[in-house]
């Protein structure tokens, strides 16, 4: 959804928060949100505030399956920790920063999804987990 949103808007979202702020980000996504679901035969990675957003859970629940990677947090950390693009983690105390962002989201993420999947694992096994998952729902 990012690159959605970066192409659309020909800005980073770095650039993005930088130059309007996050609350113009936050409605770029929910445009982005709205438009994606409209689309068929998709999968849609969102970025990672997008479903702390009731407004753009509303837009996919219901006609599409909501799917949690369920990651934990050491494994987030260690994925991140080379990543200079998020604009919420690049602060003095990233590792605080990303344990207050992931105790207050996952409950919202939770509340949010669908089907949950592991996501500690390779991004194929991953992804052939997450395709199993949803087939199993739909069947």
């Amino acid at each position: 959804m990012d690159t959605y949103i970066e192409k659309k808007s020909g800005m980073t979202v770095s650039e993005i928060f930088e130059k309007y702020g996050e609350n113009e980000f936050r409605d770029m996504e929910h445009e982005a949100c709205k438009e994606l679901a409209e689309k068929s035969n998709l999968i849609i990675a969102s970025g990672g505030g997008a479903f702390t957003f009731e407004r753009n859970v509303r837009v996919f629940k219901g006609k599409d399956k909501i799917v949690l990677l369920d990651v934990p947090l050491n494994i987030i950390k260690y994925r991140l920790r080379n990543d200079k693009t998020r604009p919420l983690l690049q602060k003095p105390d990233r590792d605080k920063v990303m344990k207050e962002l992931y105790e207050k989201r996952l409950p919202i993420y939770k509340k949010a999804a669908d089907i949950t999947v592991s996501g500690k694992s390779s991004p194929m096994k991953t992804a052939l987990a997450v395709i199993a998952a949803v087939e199993k729902e739909n069947s």
